[in-house]
């Protein structure tokens, strides 16, 4: 059975579960500053960092962005509307957040509009590809915070919702994912984002396992140190 946290009642679609995802506040700060210090270092100056989170992690979130040596610069809140699982004499945990911020300084001169500091996008089962998978459209407006023609990474791609949205936008994307089941699924919506396009642009895209990635960099690595 997929984690019972991401199943609102009633909802009978069943997604692949997906692994990391009981540590503890503690474990879950470390593991964050572990993947962000790779982000930071393999970023450029100035870029963008998008994280989501929800209320309970929303602290460690920050702490972990600026452990990483980001600069912190924000909380967007996404209200996901009133469909989100309603309990008798209680608020709605309807609102998910993106910490963002920058590595380093980011000049109010880069080619990007000011973006809305809230977004409100229901979550649709149609559109909905993995047990976290966020709207499209709302993926839509994310990604622009990246300037224009810019390379989106996302290191946990799930379905490739970020994929699909940076190439809609006319980025560059690159997406890492462990589960074969969801690598899979983004594999499918990535191939189709990019055949639809092609007719519009000229676009490629090449999507490979984690076998061939490991031998290409081995490859690299015996080239330039032969």
């Amino acid at each position: 059975m997929p984690s019972k946290k991401y199943v609102n009642s009633g909802v009978k679609v069943q997604r692949p579960d997906f692994y990391g995802d009981n540590k503890s506040q503690k474990a879950y700060l470390k593991w964050c500053i572990i993947w962000l210090s790779e982000c930071f270092r393999m970023a450029k100056p100035g870029s963008p960092i998008c994280v989501f989170t929800d209320w309970r992690q929303l602290g460690a979130t920050q702490d972990a962005i600026e452990g990483a040596d980001f600069i912190l610069r924000g909380i967007v809140p996404w209200n996901k509307t009133e469909a989100v699982r309603p309990q008798k004499g209680r608020f709605r945990n309807q609102a998910e957040y993106v910490v963002w911020g920058s590595k380093g300084d980011m000049p109010t001169s880069r080619n990007v509009k000011v973006l809305p500091g809230s977004y409100t996008y229901p979550v649709r089962q149609n559109d909905k590809h993995h047990l976290t998978g966020k709207p499209t459209e709302l993926m839509k407006q994310i990604v622009k915070i990246t300037e224009p023609g810019g390379i989106i990474l996302d290191p946990f791609m799930g379905s490739a919702t970020t994929g699909v949205a940076a190439l809609s936008e006319n980025y560059q994307f690159i997406g890492i994912e462990q589960s074969e089941k969801y690598f899979q699924i983004a594999k499918a919506r990535l191939n189709e984002t990019a055949k639809n396009l092609s007719s519009l642009r000229n676009i490629t895209s090449e999507i490979i396992d984690m076998n061939t990635c490991s031998k290409r960099i081995l490859s690299y690595l015996n080239a330039v140190t032969a």
